[in-house]
């Protein structure tokens, strides 16, 4: 089975448990995620599947955007509500200018240190792995873009909020910072993501939706997002007989209509996705992936 289906992940299990379920659902192997959610947060995941999971490369600095809350008054070693408290809990008061305040610093382009467990790769090891085994963590920090962080509302100790943030932020990150610069500590305390490139939730499914379709294709492949639908800074051209054997055979094509674009999608029909192809010069465009025998 080829497609992506955009999955609304439930809360207390990883990615990776989403990706197992799913090859059981399709009875595909070859499924991947489009960027890691926390085990504690839910919401938009985005799983390529079958030989579409080359198109991971062509998704990978899309933009996130995100809902959730902060609890001021304790720091955790993970930075979010399934780590353990890094001194007593407090009830700090504080009022909704203060925190919008003290928000204020996180836009625009800045530098930001990723969690202690997190993914991040040192000396070829995930840092998270040797901070649990009590391992010096040192990590560099990485330049992030934050396009927009509102901070909706504040009840007691906690803070909601709304962000959009480049591929490769931490969410937690944001939380740990903002609850130092108050003074009080902080930490991530629930997280969705409302967003992931262009997928949204209202495109997503709950895996309780498609588990009674395991071994439908049919009926999996209706709640895939349209491949003419991915990609969409990439323009669509329905290829003739002679350019798709061109282009399946790893060939050059001339494709005049779509000159003008460095990417495009090529379709044998409205739904058969044949590859991706990039301008060499002129009308002419070279194949980068290819997709055969669907």
């Amino acid at each position: 089975m080829n497609g992506l289906l955009v999955i609304d992940k439930p809360a207390g299990i990883t990615s990776h448990d989403v990706v197992a379920r799913l090859r059981k659902i399709a009875g595909e192997r070859s499924v991947g995620h489009l960027g890691t959610l926390d085990p504690m947060a839910t919401g938009v995941l985005p799983l390529l599947l079958g030989k579409f999971t080359r198109l991971a490369q062509f998704f990978s600095e899309s933009e996130k955007a995100y809902t959730g809350t902060i609890r001021f008054g304790f720091a955790t070693d993970t930075y979010d509500a399934d780590g353990d408290p890094m001194g007593p809990a407090t009830e700090p008061d504080l009022t909704l200018d203060q925190i919008r305040a003290a928000a204020s610093r996180f836009h625009g382009e800045i530098e930001q240190m990723p969690p202690p467990f997190s993914a991040k790769k040192i000396g070829g090891k995930p840092a998270y792995k040797l901070a649990r085994a009590g391992q010096p963590v040192e990590l560099r920090p990485v330049p992030i873009r934050i396009t927009s962080l509102e901070i909706t509302g504040v009840e007691g100790a906690e803070a909601s909020f709304t962000i959009s943030v480049s591929a490769g932020g931490y969410v937690r990150s944001i939380a740990h910072e903002l609850g130092r610069d108050l003074g009080f500590g902080g930490h991530l305390s629930s997280l969705r993501r409302t967003q992931a490139g262009p997928f949204k939730l209202d495109q997503a499914h709950l895996l309780e939706e498609l588990e009674p379709l395991a071994g439908d294709i049919a009926k999996l492949e209706a709640h895939c997002v349209h491949p003419r639908s991915l990609l969409p800074e990439m323009p669509s051209v329905t290829g003739d007989e002679q350019a798709l054997g061109r282009l399946r055979n790893g060939a050059q094509a001339n494709l005049p209509e779509f000159s003008h674009a460095p990417l495009i999608k090529i379709f044998a029909s409205q739904r058969e996705l044949v590859g991706i192809a990039k301008r060499v010069v002129g009308t002419l465009f070279q194949p980068v992936v290819v997709f055969s025998g669907q």
